[in-house]
């Protein structure tokens, strides 16, 4: 696992696609048009502007959430090799922290072994990592300050942070309906489209905003092409983003993190680790 390249100040935030086996490397406007009697030129979905004020609004509506289980799963490719990491755990939107237990896969040469899962804490400007390996104490955590990551941890630590994943929408454009669906026997409705992370870290909440500011650096785009899936309360149930990096490869690497959302309300408790638990020492990369 690398946490940052010190040498050129870069995130090696897909550099676990290509062996080390994790990727340590979000405008409200215009109003909705539900309620109201549709003439027949009404698109499906209602006009542009009430479809991309929906997916601008997920956060907000999280928000009014308090709280969810969270699912998680980022696959990377990178010249041909995917890498699969998934996550289980809870998050408090109130608050902006997390608590998540990330399954690594197996190591490439040697299948069936296993690897020991990571805890990871997340919290407002801070992720905290447990069972890190690489050197660092199985008792330890290793700290590590989103805003310092050139990808502002929206991919670094083999999950997205859900409030960061529903804030960077607030960047959306280009939002088309795809219709209804359900999951998990739930019925959501499907959009799709492009953010701007550049969009979306102006409009997003202070609590965010500094990981977004500093995500305009780590991608090879700022457009970041998504699927979100909204319940009808306007909350995310799911949503499905893909990133680039450049990797220094001509076709570069791309990221795919899928959130998904459900047991609103359920309490979520998050303890951040006392200092004395927090690792002060140099930190390797981790093998493969």
């Amino acid at each position: 696992m690398v946490v940052q390249d010190r040498r050129g100040g870069r995130t090696a935030a897909v550099a676990l696609a290509c062996g080390t086996g994790l990727a340590v490397g979000l405008l409200t406007a215009g109003c909705s048009s539900e309620g109201a009697a549709a003439d027949d030129h009404e698109p499906p979905g209602g006009s542009a502007a009430a479809v991309a004020a929906r997916v601008h609004g997920s956060a907000d509506a999280l928000l009014r959430a308090r709280s969810a289980r969270v699912r998680t799963a980022l696959e990377t490719n990178s010249g041909g090799t995917r890498v699969a990491i998934r996550g289980t755990g809870g998050y408090d939107f109130t608050t902006g922290t997390g608590r998540l237990v990330v399954v690594l896969p197996d190591p490439a040469d040697r299948p069936g072994e296993g690897r020991q899962p990571i805890t990871e804490i997340l919290a407002p400007g801070a992720l905290y990592m447990k069972n890190r390996g690489a050197g660092v104490p199985a008792d330890k955590w290793v700290r590590v300050e989103t805003a310092s990551l050139t990808d502002g941890n929206l991919v670094t630590g083999g999950a997205t942070d859900p409030l960061a994943a529903a804030e960077l929408l607030r960047g959306a454009r280009q939002v088309t309906y795809q219709g209804e669906e359900r999951l998990d026997g739930v019925p959501v409705r499907h959009y799709r489209g492009t953010t701007d992370i550049a969009v979306a870290a102006r409009a997003a909440s202070p609590r965010t905003k500094p990981a977004l500011v500093a995500a305009e650096k780590g991608f090879t785009t700022r457009a970041v092409p998504f699927d979100a899936y909204l319940d009808e309360a306007g909350r995310l149930r799911k949503v499905r983003e893909r990133f680039r990096f450049a990797n220094g490869a001509p076709e570069g690497a791309s990221v795919t993190s899928t959130t998904e959302l459900s047991g609103f309300g359920t309490p979520v408790v998050v303890r951040l680790p006392d200092r004395r638990d927090i690792y002060a020492g140099k930190i390797a990369s981790a093998a493969p």
